[in-house]
């Protein structure tokens, strides 16, 4: 089985589908809408990809999904496709609009842990002067 994957970028060469395989431990996980990393460039970095399609085989010699994280229905994938279209935009952008708010990437995590660092220090600057 191969899954067809959009990438979790935003440049617009990547608002395209790309095959991976779908090792056979994963085959009854992954379903449209899944969350999945995989393998993606020359250097193979790991990267987010949402399955958007699913086919028996495809015609390029293709990479392995690594892992599966999350998913999402077949109708948001088709609400995200519908979205890019009317609006323009990458699917990936209206596909990241499905998910859970503070799940959509690894840039959250870091900008909310500096916020979090930028607070505790301010407060312990005023409980410094309050003694």
């Amino acid at each position: 089985m191969v899954a067809e994957v959009i990438i979790n970028r935003t440049a617009k060469k990547l608002n395209r589908t790309f095959d991976y395989g779908i090792p056979q431990e994963l085959e009854d996980l992954i379903i449209i809408g899944s969350k999945v990393l995989v393998p993606f460039g020359k250097g193979g970095k790991i990267e987010e990809a949402f399955v958007v399609g699913i086919k028996e085989q495809s015609q390029y010699e293709v990479k392995e999904i690594t892992k599966i994280e999350d998913n999402l229905s077949n109708k948001q994938i088709e609400l995200a496709r519908w979205m890019a279209k009317r609006y323009f935009c990458n699917v990936s952008d209206c596909i990241k609009l499905m998910l859970t708010p503070g799940t959509r990437n690894k840039q959250n995590k870091v900008q909310e842990k500096t916020i979090r660092s930028s607070l505790f220090k301010k407060r312990k600057r005023r409980n410094r002067f309050c003694h």
